[in-house]
């Protein structure tokens, strides 16, 4: 059996932006639906909190992982 190598540095950084982008999306996931339990009622938090959270959340899951993408590519252009 041959081995696989082990990932280039540019490789490791593209890994670690990927997965740092989808704990993104996940949480802000998670988050949404914290918010809608919250402005059910099926936790006892104000109304206005679960709204809140879930329409904040829901521009983090759209909009989180472009922004960091191009803020990367931003400072990886800096740095070349």
């Amino acid at each position: 059996m041959s081995e696989i190598p082990p990932p280039t540095p540019e490789e490791a950084v593209a890994a670690r932006r990927y997965t740092v982008m989808n704990l993104v999306r996940l949480g802000s996931v998670v988050s949404v639906v914290l918010g809608i339990a919250i402005a059910q009622g099926a936790l006892a938090l104000p109304y206005a909190l679960g709204v809140a959270l879930a329409a904040t959340s829901l521009l983090v899951f759209f909009f989180g992982p472009p922004w960091l993408a191009r803020r990367w590519k931003s400072s990886d252009r800096e740095g070349s």
